[in-house]
Formats: structure tokens, sequence, C-alpha cells
């Protein structure tokens, strides 16, 4: 059986639950504490058409501090993964503003999967009351209805891998 390796090198804020997805598809496991991450790897391996896909995973930090050193992992990579958290609209808006302007301009014809992280939130009243207070229920409403199309759960690295492998 044949096989391919895909560099996935995933962004976004800090906080939105960068590590925790990858924990949860390379484990099967979901990380109770937040721990904030600098830099990490991990693996997992799918079949495509039958042939043996092997993903890199590369989580990275999405404070400003490290801005220099994030985008040292960003050579030879065949797809970003940009995350933002539904219950976090700056993060959302930081997609734009920072996260894609960033991989394009060291990546420029790499693709990139945005994905909306923390889609229980969506229903949290502490989260729904603190986004009313500032102001930001139009700003979730269009995210939810934008994350409709970015439900990922456990299903997201597999997808990936086929599409960037194609």
């Amino acid at each position: 059986m044949d096989s391919a390796t895909i560099k996935c090198v995933v962004v976004g804020d800090g906080a939105v639950g960068k590590t925790c997805l990858l924990i949860s598809y390379t484990t099967n496991a979901f990380p109770e504490e937040y721990i904030p991450t600098v830099f990490d790897n991990y693996s997992a391996q799918t079949s495509v058409d039958g042939q043996i896909v092997s993903l890199n995973l590369w989580d990275t930090a999405g404070q400003e501090e490290y801005d220099r050193l994030r985008t040292l992992s960003y050579p030879q990579t065949n797809i970003f993964v940009i995350c933002f958290s539904i219950g976090n609209p700056s993060s959302y808006a930081n997609v734009r503003h920072k996260w894609h302007p960033e991989v394009s301009h060291h990546c420029p014809n790499v693709p990139v999967l945005l994905v909306g992280t923390k889609r229980d939130l969506r229903n949290d009243i502490e989260t729904v009351k603190k986004l009313k207070e500032q102001n930001h229920c139009l700003k979730l409403s269009n995210m939810l209805i934008l994350e409709k199309h970015f439900i990922c759960d456990s299903w997201v690295f597999p997808v990936l891998a086929c599409s960037s492998h194609s």
C-alpha cells in the first residue's frame, strides 16, 4: 500500500481550542484544563482511497509574543487550519485581520481550512449573556450560520488528508 505524508499547521488566537482539537483527534480524549501551547507536534494516520496518509499536525501558539517563532513552522506546510472560537467574536475577526494574511504572506499557494471550535458554547447561558453585554449578539448569530458549514469533530483531519492529497 502506498503512503503519503501531509504537514498541517494549526493556527488561531490563544485559547480557541487548537490543542484540544488535535488531542481529541489523535487520542480520542478531551483535555479538561487549558495549558497554553508554545509549540507541539501530533501525528495520526488515516486511509484515503486505499492509501495510508500520515498527518503531521503542528500546534502553534496564538499569542502575539510568539509571532516570530510560530512562522518558523510554516515552511513545507501542505495545508493550514485556521481556528476561531464560536463563543469569541474577536477570534473570528482575527481570521481576517491576522491569521489569513499571515499564512497567505508566508505560504501564498497553500490551502487553508477554516474551523469553528467550541460550538458547545453557543448554548452556554454565561457565554450568551457575556456576548449580549458586549453587543455581539448579531455577530454570534452570523457566526453560527457560518459554523453550520464548518462543523468539525473527528472528521476534520481525514477530510483534510483527502483534499490536501488530491
